[in-house]
C-alpha cells in the first residue's frame, strides 16, 4: 500500500493519486519509505488505502503505466477497449461500498471531470447512465441564475487536460432550442465518515435471511406484477445485475423492494403454502436501511428505494412518507430529474430512467397530497418533462395493456393536479378552471380497453386497471365537493341547486362503492396505490355527510338512504379484510366501523327538516364528543395499527 522501491509517493500524482482518506480530507498525501500509510493518515489514525494499487494487481495484462493513468483520468479518451462486462452498473448500485476505480462506471459524478465525454462510446456500454454515483461525489444540476456564467466556464474548462470541475449536457440537435445543461460534483458523504461504514447492507442481510429462500422469486413477481403497472426499474438491468452482481446494487433499494413485495404473499400460489415473514419488522429494518443511505451517500438509487418505500403497504406512517418524500424530490431537482432529457445527448435508457423516475414522483407526490391533505411538493412551472408516451416506455407486449394504464394515470394525475391548485389555494386570486372539462378533455384522449375501463368499469381483469377506475373515481367526487363549497360560499346560492349536487356527488360515492363490492380475488390481489386507502375513508365519510344534510324525516337516521350505503360499503371492505387480508381497508373500517354503527342506532329526531334548512341541520350532531367521534384523528388511527 506505500511506494515501490521507498520512494516518496509525489502529492496527486497522475501515476499514483492520493489515498483515500486525503481525497476526502482534500488535504496533502505524502507518504515516507517503508512506510504503510501516508503521514496524514498516521497522524489521523485512518485507514490509508489506495484504489489505484488494487486495480493495478487485476490488471489484464495492460502496461501498468497505462492503467494508472486510465484510473487516474476516468476518461473514455484514454482508453481505446471499453470496460470489461464485470464493470457494467446500472442505477441501482449505491456508492456505499468502496469499489475498485478500475469498476467505477463512467457516471455524471466521474464524467463531470470531463466535459467532452464521447457519449457515442459509452451507449456501447449497457447500463452506463449519466445519474450514476460513484466514489464520495454525486452529480448537481446548477440552477438559472448560474447557468450563463458557468457554460461560459465549462466551455473554458474542457480545453484543460484533466480539469475536474464540471460537466456539460449538449443537446443532440444541433440548432436546438434547448440549452446545455451544467453538472458539477459535490461531496455526498458527510465529512469523516468512512466509506466502509454501511449499516444498511447490515439490514439487508437481516431481511434477507428472514425471506430466505425465496428472495429471487420476490423479485421476479415484482418485476412481472408491479414494475409492469407502475414502472420504475428496467427491467433487464436490474434482474442482470440481481443475478450476476447483488452485492453490488444500493442495499436501500433491495430492502424497499422485499418490504414492497410482502403484501402480494399471500395471493402467490408458491408463497401462500409457505410461513408468511413478519411484515412489519421488514418494514422497520428497511426504513432503517433508507435512512441510513439517505443520511451517508444520497444518490439515484436512494430515490428509487424511497419510492418503493412511500409506495408499499400497509400504509402505518403518514408523516414518515411524507418526510421521505420530500426528501426525494429534493434529490431529484439535485440531480436534475425535473428537466426534460430527451434533448441531451446522453443514452437514450438514460433518458427513459430519468423520466419513469419523475413520473413516478409526480404520481406519490400528488396523490399523497390528496390522501394526506397537504399541499403537493412540485409545481407544474417548475418542471418540462413530457408526458409518457408507448415510445418512452419500450417493453414487452404482454405488459403493454398495463403501460398503456400507467400512461393514463400519469395524465389524470395532470387533472388531478388543478383539482388541488383550488383545494390548497390560499391566496384568492387562482384563476377559475373549468375542472369538469379538463376532465372529459382527459376521458377523450382514451382509447380501446382503457376508455372502458374509465368510464365503464369494464375490463377489470388487466394488471393495474381496478387502480385507474378508482382514482379516476376519486377525482369525479373530489370535484363535486369543490362544486358543493363553492356553492356554498355563494351569497346567492340556490337550494335546490345545491340538493342536486350533493345527489350528483352521492351517486359518485355509489360508484365507488359498487366498485369495491364486485373486486374478485385477482383483483385484490393487484396492483394499487397505498393511498387508495383514503379514497374508501373520504368515500364513507362524504356519505355520513350527505345523511346528516339531506335526511328529512322524524325517525332518525337509521333508515337514511346515504347512512345505509356507508354500512353497505363497510361490510364489504369488512368482508374483503377477513377473507383475503386485504391491507387497504384497515384504515377505513378502524374510523368509521363504529361510528355508522352508532349514527344507524341514533333516536329519531323530533324536528322533521326540509331542503331550505340544509345549512342549519346541525342538531344531528349533539356535542363536541360526537364531532371528535365523527372526524377521528387518522394519526391515533396509523398508530393504533
Amino acid at each position: 500500500m506505500g511506494g515501490e522501491g521507498g520512494e516518496e509517493r509525489p502529492y496527486r500524482s497522475h501515476v499514483r493519486p492520493a489515498c483515500n482518506a486525503c481525497r476526502r480530507r482534500k488535504s496533502r498525501c505524502t507518504i515516507e519509505a517503508h512506510s504503510s500509510a501516508c503521514m496524514t493518515c498516521r497522524a489521523h489514525g485512518t485507514e490509508c488505502s489506495f484504489p489505484a494499487e488494487k486495480r493495478r494487481k487485476i490488471s489484464h495484462g495492460a502496461p501498468q503505466r497505462a492503467q494508472a493513468s486510465r484510473a487516474t483520468e476516468l476518461s473514455v479518451e484514454s482508453s481505446s477497449q471499453p470496460p470489461a462486462q464485470n464493470a457494467i452498473l446500472s442505477p441501482y448500485i449505491t456508492a456505499v461500498q468502496p469499489l475498485p476505480v478500475s469498476d467505477i462506471p463512467f457516471s455524471t459524478s466521474t464524467s463531470s471531470h470531463h466535459i467532452n465525454l464521447d457519449w457515442k462510446q459509452c451507449q456501447a456500454v449497457q447500463g452506463t447512465p449519466m445519474s450514476l454515483e460513484a466514489d464520495d461525489d454525486n452529480p448537481h444540476i446548477l440552477g438559472p441564475a448560474v447557468m450563463g456564467d458557468s457554460h461560459i466556464l465549462a466551455d473554458y474548462l474542457s480545453s484543460i487536460p484533466g480539469n475536474r470541475g464540471m460537466r456539460a449536457i449538449r443537446p443532440v440537435e444541433l440548432g436546438s432550442s434547448s440549452f446545455p445543461i451544467v453538472f458539477t460534483k459535490v461531496q455526498k458523504r458527510p465529512l469523516g465518515m468512512m466509506l466502509n461504514s454501511n449499516p444498511a447492507l447490515h439490514k439487508l442481510q437481516v431481511i434477507e435471511k428472514l425471506i430466505e429462500p425465496w428472495d429471487l422469486h420476490l423479485v421476479d413477481m415484482y418485476l412481472e406484477k408491479v414494475n409492469p403497472c407502475f414502472p420504475l426499474l428496467d427491467e433487464n438491468t436490474f434482474r442482470e445485475q440481481f443475478i450476476n452482481a447483488r452485492d453490488r446494487i444500493s442495499p436501500a433499494l433491495l430492502s424497499c423492494l422485499y418490504g414492497h413485495m410482502l403484501v402480494f404473499w399471500r395471493h402467490d400460489p408458491e408463497l401462500s403454502q409457505v410461513r408468511y415473514p413478519d411484515i412489519r419488522f421488514i418494514w422497520n429494518l428497511a426504513c432503517e436501511a433508507l435512512y441510513s443511505e439517505l443520511h451517508l451517500s444520497p444518490g439515484m438509487s436512494t430515490i428509487t428505494a424511497i419510492l418503493l418505500n412511500i409506495g408499499g403497504r400497509p400504509t402505518t406512517s403518514m408523516i414518515g412518507n411524507g418526510i421521505q418524500l420530500g426528501s426525494a424530490i429534493a434529490l431529484c431537482y439535485s440531480l436534475g430529474l425535473n428537466r426534460n432529457p430527451l434533448p441531451w445527448d446522453i443514452p437514450q435508457a438514460e433518458k427513459h430512467l430519468r423520466m419513469k423516475i419523475w413520473w413516478s414522483m409526480l404520481i406519490h407526490d400528488r396523490w399523497s397530497s390528496l390522501a394526506y391533505g397537504t399541499p403537493p411538493h412540485i409545481r407544474r412551472t417548475q418542471y418540462d418533462v413530457p408526458i409518457p408516451t408507448e415510445e418512452h416506455l419500450p417493453v414487452r407486449e404482454q405488459h403493454r395493456k398495463a403501460h398503456d394504464i400507467f400512461i393514463a394515470l400519469v395524465c389524470l394525475t395532470e387533472v388531478l393536479d388543478l383539482c388541488l391548485e383550488h383545494v390548497y389555494a390560499i391566496s384568492l386570486d387562482v384563476p377559475e378552471r373549468n375542472l369538469d372539462l379538463e376532465l372529459n378533455k382527459w376521458i377523450d384522449t382514451l382509447t380501446g380497453d382503457v376508455r372502458k375501463i374509465v368510464t365503464r368499469g369494464i375490463g377489470l381483469r388487466i394488471p393495474g386497471a381496478s387502480n385507474l377506475r378508482l382514482a379516476y373515481l376519486a377525482v369525479r367526487l373530489l370535484l363535486r365537493r369543490i362544486y358543493l363549497d363553492r356553492e356554498r360560499q355563494n351569497p346567492a346560492y340556490n337550494a335546490e341547486k345545491l340538493a342536486n349536487q350533493i345527489m350528483d356527488a352521492r351517486r359518485i360515492a355509489e360508484d365507488i362503492v359498487i366498485l369495491v363490492q364486485e373486486l374478485e380475488p385477482p383483483q385484490l390481489g393487484d396492483f394499487w396505490l397505498p393511498v387508495s386507502a383514503f379514497t374508501f375513508v373520504s368515500t364513507v365519510t362524504f356519505l355520513i355527510r350527505c345523511a346528516l344534510e339531506t335526511e328529512q324525516s322524524g325517525t332518525g337516521l337509521s333508515q337514511s338512504t346515504s347512512l345505509k350505503m356507508a354500512d353497505d360499503f363497510l361490510s364489504s371492505l369488512r368482508s374483503h379484510q377477513e377473507n383475503f387480508g386485504w391491507d387497504l381497508v384497515d384504515i377505513c373500517l378502524a374510523q368509521h366501523s363504529e361510528l355508522v354503527g352508532r349514527l344507524r342506532a341514533a333516536p329519531p329526531t323530533s324536528v322533521p327538516l326540509d331542503d331550505s334548512t340544509i345549512e342549519t341541520r346541525q342538531q344531528f350532531i349533539p356535542d363536541t364528543e360526537f364531532i371528535d367521534a365523527l372526524f377521528p384523528s387518522i394519526w391515533d388511527t396509523l398508530q393504533s395499527m
